[in-house]
């Protein structure tokens, strides 16, 4: 069966290109070795915190605005509630890097900032406690993504613009000759002019197919509900929020829909294979330990775990993205290595990974998630 891009990951940003290749009207196939949206990926867990003053680097600014752009766009076309202005609260100590990159990004893009210091923090939300040296840089504007709501509103676009996905169908072998991609997989056989790899934490091993060493690394990860005061902890009055601690990085979102306070720990976690089955939640004691800890020192009213979930991170050596051809196949484009942050940026991942194809270039720079920066 021929096509003209097949797209090998149907997560989050996989499902994004194949909507944004299919209405530009090129023949699509999409194949997932599960069923999106799934437990398998970095997408797992409902929510997913969108911000535009980025404590990452100022070089992600762009992106992440046209992204949300996009996802503006999607819930028109398809009438659904996908964003939530919740507001997005840093924290941390004024002179650490991550607070100084949020405030000079806000400051180079005139992004809405609000600085606070920990007293005005407590005062504007009583159900967090800050140490005197932090601070605050709430960003009003910003908020919470419903991420398996987005990929199924993609998905629904792509079918609609004459896509074909086809889950559960593991990819056995590529092979690309004269420009032309052949794809199998258990039992059938594809041909297409361009592939798009987007596999998540098994984008390194599907690559090393291809003649490319990518150096990432699948983790574990948790993230968990607590019982919440709703009049407190409510998204119509309390924001999502990161910290950077002491003791670890922290992220977190306001009881949405009487779900109760969702919290996580960012960095950390065990170096995994993702064809293991991943220990569930609470089976290691710092998966409820680390969060009860956390909730201790900022958050002290909250305390009773409801539920926790695992879901997998793919990090890079400095946890910034890989988007980019691949260096010896101008029709082969390559999402990976997204390290925890990724899914806010997805539409526009699904954007650029289009545009590749279709011309090689996109209109924001991506230089800085080349694959050349891996090279000695």
């Amino acid at each position: 069966m021929n096509y003209d891009v097949i797209i090998i990951g149907a997560g989050s940003m996989g499902m994004a290109a194949g909507y944004f290749l299919s209405k530009s009207g090129k023949k699509t196939l999409l194949l997932d070795a599960f069923t999106p949206p799934h437990n398998k990926g970095s997408h797992h867990g409902e929510t997913r915190i969108i911000r535009y003053a980025y404590g990452e680097g100022e070089e992600y600014v762009p992106f992440v605005l046209r992204a949300q752009e996009l996802w503006n766009d999607l819930e028109k076309a398809t009438g659904k509630q996908l964003f939530l202005q919740t507001g997005v609260l840093n924290v941390g100590k004024e002179h650490s890097d991550f607070i100084q990159n949020t405030i000079s990004s806000a400051k180079k893009y005139s992004l809405p900032l609000d600085i606070l210091s920990s007293k005005e923090v407590h005062n504007r939300w009583p159900g967090i406690t800050l140490p005197n040296d932090f601070i605050g840089c709430f960003e009003p504007t910003s908020g919470v993504l419903k991420c398996e709501e987005s990929i199924k509103a993609y998905q629904e676009l792509a079918e609609l613009n004459g896509a074909t996905i086809l889950t559960n169908s593991q990819v056995k072998d590529i092979s690309i000759k004269d420009d032309r991609v052949t794809i199998k997989t258990d039992n059938q056989t594809f041909y297409s002019d361009a592939l798009v790899v987007s596999t998540g934490a098994w984008s390194g091993s599907l690559l090393s197919t291809l003649d490319l060493e990518l150096p990432l690394s699948p983790v574990r990860k948790t993230f968990a509900w607590f019982q919440a005061d709703e009049k407190m902890y409510h998204q119509d009055h309390f924001p999502a929020f990161t910290f950077e601690t002491p003791n670890g990085q922290y992220y977190g979102f306001p009881s949405i829909d009487g779900a109760g306070l969702k919290v996580g720990r960012h960095d950390g976690g065990d170096q995994i294979h993702p064809d293991e089955s991943i220990l569930p939640f609470g089976e290691l004691p710092e998966d409820k330990g680390d969060l009860i800890h956390f909730l201790h020192q900022y958050m002290p009213k909250i305390s009773q775990l409801q539920y926790g979930k695992t879901c997998m991170y793919t990090l890079t050596p400095d946890e910034d993205f890989i988007i980019d051809l691949h260096p010896n196949y101008s029709n082969v484009a390559i999402a990976a290595g997204f390290s925890g942050h990724g899914f806010k940026f997805s539409s526009a991942v699904g954007q650029a990974l289009s545009q590749l194809i279709l011309s090689g270039q996109y209109d924001i720079d991506l230089s800085p998630f080349s694959i050349n920066r891996f090279k000695n």
